[in-house]
C-alpha cells in the first residue's frame, strides 16, 4: 500500500469521503482474497502502540496462547474492568452494566511463556474481558424481547485465549438469558468473520464516524464538548474510523440449559 503523508495543517483540506472509500476498496479486496489486512490510525499507534503490536501479534500467531478451557469465567467489578480496558483495549473503557472476566488459576501458569511477565506470586490472573449493556426490551410477538449489546471485549496484552469470547458469551447468556446480542465488527480491524463463527449474523454496514484527537497528547475523544480556554478547539483535530459491520446472534430459548 501506497503511503501518503498529510501535514496536520492540512489534513482540513483532504477529501477524507474519498480517502475512506479507497481505504475500504483495498480492505475489501485483500480480505476477499483471503489476505489479512489492517488500517493502523497514527494516533492509536503514537498513544497506544503497546495494545496495536498486542493486536498484531495475535493476528500473526506468536502471541503467547491460553486455551480458555482452563479459566474461570465470573462477574468482574467496575474498577477492575476499567483499569483491564484501559490497559488492553485500543478504545480503553466505556460505560457497561454487566462485566465478565476469564481467570487462569495458578495451577495453569505453566501456559505461559517464560519471557511472560506478570505475577507470577497472584492465586488467578485475569486474562480477558467482556461487558455488555442494559436489556433494551421490544414487544415481539406479543411478547418482550430482551436485546443487549456486546460493548466491549479484549484479551490480556501478549496473550492469545483461544475461545475466550466463546466462554465469556456462554457466561453471559446463562446468567442474563438474553434474546438476543449484538455488537460491532470494527472494519479496521477486521470483517467479523470471528462474529459468524460464534453465530452472529450481519445486519448492515453503519458508516463512518467522526471523533477528535487532542493532538498535545494523542488522545481520541468522541466530542469537542467541554474543552476550555487551556484546551481550545485548535488542539483538537477530526478524524474519521472506517465504519464496522452490525452483527447479532439471536439466541435459542433452551440455549442457556443446553451450555
Amino acid at each position: 500500500m501506497k503511503v501518503i503523508p498529510v501535514d496536520l495543517s492540512t489534513w482540513k483540506n483532504v477529501d477524507h469521503e474519498g480517502l475512506l472509500n479507497q481505504l475500504n476498496e483495498r480492505l475489501e479486496l485483500s480480505r476477499n482474497e483471503g489476505i489479512p489486512m489492517v488500517v493502523i490510525q497514527e494516533d492509536y499507534w503514537l498513544a497506544r502502540q503497546n495494545i496495536v503490536q498486542s493486536r498484531l501479534a495475535a493476528m500473526l500467531g506468536i502471541s503467547a496462547k491460553i486455551p480458555a478451557r482452563l479459566t474461570l469465567a465470573r462477574r468482574v467489578d467496575n474498577a477492575t474492568t476499567t483499569q483491564f480496558l484501559e490497559d488492553n483495549h485500543l478504545n480503553g473503557s466505556t460505560m457497561s452494566k454487566f462485566r465478565y472476566g476469564l481467570f487462569l488459576p495458578k495451577r495453569y501458569y505453566r501456559v505461559l511463556p517464560e519471557h511472560f511477565v506478570f505475577d507470577a506470586s497472584a492465586d488467578e490472573l485475569l486474562v480477558a474481558v467482556a461487558t455488555f449493556s442494559n436489556a433494551r426490551i421490544f414487544g415481539q410477538n406479543g411478547e418482550p424481547f430482551r436485546s443487549h449489546e456486546l460493548i466491549r471485549f479484549a484479551s490480556l496484552l501478549g496473550t492469545n485465549v483461544v475461545g475466550a469470547l466463546d466462554k465469556l458469551l456462554i457466561a453471559f447468556i446463562r446468567e442474563k438469558s438474553p434474546d438476543d446480542i449484538m455488537t460491532y465488527a470494527d472494519l479496521e480491524w477486521s470483517d467479523g468473520r470471528s462474529y459468524k463463527r460464534l453465530g452472529f449474523e450481519k445486519r448492515g454496514n453503519m458508516p463512518p464516524r467522526e471523533a477528535y484527537v487532542e493532538i498535545t497528547r494523542m488522545r481520541r475523544v468522541r466530542s469537542e464538548a467541554g474543552h476550555s480556554a487551556e484546551q481550545p478547539a485548535a488542539d483538537y483535530l477530526t478524524v474519521y474510523n472506517l465504519g464496522s459491520i452490525k452483527y447479532v446472534r439471536t439466541i435459542k430459548p433452551s440455549e442457556a440449559d443446553e451450555r
